[in-house]
């Protein structure tokens, strides 16, 4: 129902129509009532969210960041009963430096969503064509010529992901200042044969969007931190985001330290596991995470070189999902692109071009997932409850045997308190088997 001050008021197919005299009362009954027409995407019916309550919000991200041994963590939440943030630890070990929501960081793979936005204005503008062959702008591809743009976005290339390499992670730990160029990171990748045909399977995969990269750089005759700028950042008035040049290793201030126990392989490709002396060391306190705040982005550009903060990327997510970054015919193509990751498991995780869908119950929330080392991230959009939800900590995964994703399991849990319907709540078919698995980006490593 819609309200139309202030005589007229809409619910459903009927309208009501007060006199003139109507008390101020009435009307701002009505208008609360009708809050959820003005929120984007909304729909009639009460709100799927519980009343948010900030102390147990609070709470719940000092208990977790505490027992995953999380330096620092931020919680950004917006919804229509207001903007919630909860803020845990520090941002630098050995000072006492509270994370805020305007603290920046390195977002990783929510770059990807980024990515994906430029190309698809590029496709807007018939700059290039969803279906064109990646050979057509990137010579020396494997399969290039059968390799559509469209697969690069949405995982389906078969192209072998280059930070699976371990040359990537034993570099970052022993020369984590060195510059990478885009044709190093691809010449590791097409060092090593295709995984599967193009088209005929989904896999998360950077190698893709340091292609679409390229692809932008050719297509619109910029770099892409300017691309970036010019279409992305500057319209949305993201003045705290940027993708730094390849020879740039620091992160503005004010900015979060960066940690990880052990090899940037743990974050990368989820090894090696921790033994139990180290963790029993870390919990003791006698052993520190390492930083990992100084390695150069370069070996991630356009799949995950982008610095920015929690109230940037809540502005940036849902500007997104709600129509302000594409026109309507491709805001329809990319929230059309979603497939499910497992085709045995139609109902289950999806993945488009540079987003991630997931439903539970009645809900629908769109986000993606940043994983480097020293840092981890989400960021997500529920547009039937205009609800915005910003997570990220600076211990990029979790010290046990399950190799948590420290934000991921975060994000997990503010769902789980602000929904009605809780996502780990089990489908009443699934008995005691999950019915579904939170996956974030950048490493194969599941959560619950």
């Amino acid at each position: 129902m819609c309200l139309k001050y202030p005589v007229t008021v809409i619910i459903g197919k009927v309208t009501f129509k007060f006199p003139r005299r109507a008390g101020v009362s009435l009307l701002v009954s009505v208008a609360l009532l009708t809050a959820a027409c003005s929120r984007p995407g909304s729909t009639a019916g009460p709100s799927a969210l519980k009343p948010i309550d900030q102390a147990a919000l609070q709470t719940m991200v000092d208990m977790t960041a505490k027992e995953l041994l999380i330096p620092g963590a931020v919680v950004l939440l917006r919804t229509p009963q207001g903007d919630f943030t909860a803020a845990s630890g520090t941002t630098q070990l050995n000072t006492t430096k509270p994370p805020r929501a305007d603290t920046h960081f390195r977002i990783a793979s929510n770059t990807k969503t980024m990515t994906a936005a430029v190309i698809m204005q590029l496709a807007q503008e018939s700059k290039l064509g969803l279906n064109d062959p990646v050979s057509k702008y990137v010579p020396g591809v494997p399969n290039g010529d059968n390799i559509t743009i469209a697969q690069l976005l949405e995982m389906r290339s078969g192209l072998y992901n280059y930070t699976n390499d371990p040359i990537i992670s034993a570099t970052i730990d022993k020369d984590p200042a060195k510059v990478w160029t885009t044709a190093e990171l691809l010449a590791i990748a097409f060092a090593h044969p295709p995984n599967f045909p193009p088209g005929t399977e989904y896999e998360y995969n950077n190698t893709n969007y340091a292609l679409l990269g390229l692809v932008a750089e050719k297509v619109d005759g910029k770099p892409l931190a300017q691309v970036m700028h010019d279409r992305l950042f500057g319209p949305q008035n993201m003045q705290d985001t940027a993708l730094p040049a390849s020879t740039v290793n620091t992160i503005p201030e004010p900015y979060s330290h960066g940690y990880l126990y052990g090899s940037s392989s743990v974050a990368l490709v989820g090894e090696p596991p921790y033994s139990p002396e180290v963790q029993a060391a870390a919990r003791a306190g006698t052993l520190l995470p390492k930083d990992y705040t100084g390695v150069n982005h370069s070996n991630a550009a356009a799949a995950g070189g982008v610095i920015s903060t929690a109230d940037d990327l809540a502005t940036w997510i849902k500007a997104l999902v709600a129509g302000r970054v594409l026109d309507p015919a491709y805001q329809r193509r990319w929230l059309d692109s979603l497939k499910p990751e497992d085709p045995s498991k139609p109902e289950g995780q999806k993945y488009g071009y540079g987003i991630a869908q997931l439903s539970w119950g009645p809900n629908t929330i769109y986000f993606h997932g940043g994983e480097t080392p020293g840092y981890n991230s989400k960021i997500s959009y529920d547009p039937a409850n205009d609800m915005t939800l910003i997570v990220w900590t600076n211990l990029a995964v979790s010290l046990d045997e399950k190799l948590q994703q420290t934000a991921n399991t975060l994000w997990v849990n503010v769902l789980d308190q602000i929904y009605v319907v809780s996502p780990l709540q089990p489908l009443p078919s699934a008995a005691t088997t999950p019915w579904f698995v939170f996956r974030n980006y950048d490493a194969p490593m599941l959560l619950r």
